[in-house]
């Protein structure tokens, strides 16, 4: 090669890098790069217990075709505890995904999502589907993982929810040999199958867990301005949260995206939406309310914003060109809709997911370096004035860590903490502090700003 076709090549390849450092799927990862672990709670205590296991993303890395993201599965949020007697925590799964970047429309046969991780936050946590595995046995009445015939399948997110942490999260239990007696409990995969923002966040909670286990999300809904990019599915396509623009060409203000499934108008289980005669399931009841299977819903065409795979091509703050996104659909008291993320089948040709190892030349994502985001972070701190607590919230997504600090005016430092990379909220207990005024001051990078914050009595 001459000197000149050598400068030309190389400065091709630097347009190309450069270009490919900009694609979402390679640059919206959450990479741990201080060190910050996982913490969870102990039912019948407060006190969250910090764990050994890196939490977030660790490492990411990208060719022309894919990113490869290695993380633990922990997030930053305090997890747990899990009410419903599930025996497992949240668990370093040294998990290794990869993500289509040159997502395609799948125009054969589509494909069902699985059971297990269906897409990857951008925190390194998996995504579930609706599903827990468990279906209806009309020959002992109950629904079971090992008897159930697959006719009438269990949605997880009105079945489980005693076991959702404030969250929205719980672990898959991992066990050495045969679940329960038989096998020895390893750990837990955590995962969302919702919109992953705490219960006492929602305009009406189906949940009580965050009274006692004060946690966070992934997120804060903001109905003033579009969700944030939460992660990307198998098929290489973005996961937004539950509001966006509400035409797809990015015109007509902001609005809740609303998914076009249904409950159907049934009160006996003995047909599909389609006509089809199943074997019968139970009767809607109490014990068996409408929503409690996924055949309990049917896709009217139009009724929401959404198509049959919970998405829609669309422009996005990230893809201002326009592109196939999934939304974390809910209803209009915040609460999760289903499908809640993507399904139940893909719209595009699925090539990512958990693989063994890279089989291909990559290069390395190091992520932005030193940089703040405190302009756009619209930080709320509230009550204000305070009495009992004080509570610290940003309204979008944290991407670096947020130094707290609680000086009072004569300058002595009498509060400190960091709200962690992937953390949304920070509550200060104010009960051991005199009445007066104090300054809060947020950092982040060697970005500062300042709020006043009052002490009553």
């Amino acid at each position: 090669m001459n000197k000149k076709a050598f400068i030309t090549a190389f400065a091709l390849l630097q347009i190309g890098q450069a270009m490919s450092q900009t694609d979402p799927a390679i640059t919206s990862w959450m990479i741990n790069t201080t060190g910050i672990t996982g913490r969870h709670y102990v039912e019948g205590s407060d006190t969250p217990i910090n764990d050994t296991a890196h939490a977030n993303v660790q490492l990411v890395q990208y060719s022309d075709n894919f990113t490869y993201v290695n993380s633990s599965g922990v997030p930053a949020y305090i997890v747990g505890p899990y009410l419903d007697g599930n025996p497992a925590l949240a668990t370093n799964n040294e998990w290794l995904f990869k993500i289509p970047l040159n997502p395609t429309e799948n125009l054969g046969t589509l494909t069902t999502t699985p059971l297990g991780p269906i897409a990857l936050f951008i925190n390194g946590v998996p995504a579930y589907d609706y599903k827990d595995g468990a279906s209806y046995s009309s020959g002992t009445g109950m629904d079971d993982m090992m008897a159930g015939d697959g006719v009438w399948n269990r949605n997880a997110i009105a079945a489980e929810n005693d076991g959702f942490d404030c969250a929205k999260g719980h672990p898959s239990p991992i066990f050495d040999g045969p679940p329960g007696p038989g096998g020895v409990l390893l750990g837990g995969s955590y995962h969302h199958h919702q919109n992953p923002m705490a219960f006492n966040l929602d305009l009406v909670e189906v949940s009580a867990i965050c009274d006692m286990y004060l946690a966070d999300g992934l997120y804060v809904i903001n109905e003033s301005e579009h969700s944030p990019l939460l992660g990307f599915a198998w098929d290489g396509f973005p996961i937004y949260g539950a509001y966006g623009y509400a035409n797809a060409d990015g015109t007509g203000g902001i609005t809740r995206i609303e998914s076009s499934y249904q409950t159907r108008d049934i009160t006996v289980r003995t047909h599909y939406a389609d006509g089809t005669d199943v074997t019968d399931g139970p009767p809607v009841s109490a014990s068996f309310p409408l929503g409690w299977y996924r055949e309990d819903y049917e896709f009217i065409d139009g009724s929401g914003h959404l198509d049959i795979h919970n998405g829609r091509f669309c422009v996005t703050p990230e893809y201002p060109e326009g592109i196939y996104c999934y939304f974390t659909t809910v209803d209009e008291d915040w609460n999760s809709a289903y499908p809640y993320m993507v399904g139940p089948t893909y719209y595009g040709i699925v090539t990512g997911g958990e693989t063994a190892s890279i089989g291909e030349a990559v290069e390395t994502y190091a992520g932005i370096k030193e940089f703040s985001e405190l302009d756009n972070l619209q930080i709320s701190v509230f009550p204000n004035p305070a009495t009992d607590v004080i509570a610290i919230q940003v309204g979008s997504i944290l991407k670096a860590d947020l130094i707290i600090e609680l000086y009072d005016m004569s300058g002595q430092l009498v509060r400190n903490t960091t709200l962690n990379q992937g953390s949304t909220i920070w509550h200060l207990d104010t009960r051991t502090l005199y009445s007066g005024e104090y300054i809060l001051q947020l950092s982040q990078n060697g970005s500062t700003t300042m709020k006043k914050v009052v002490i009553t009595k």
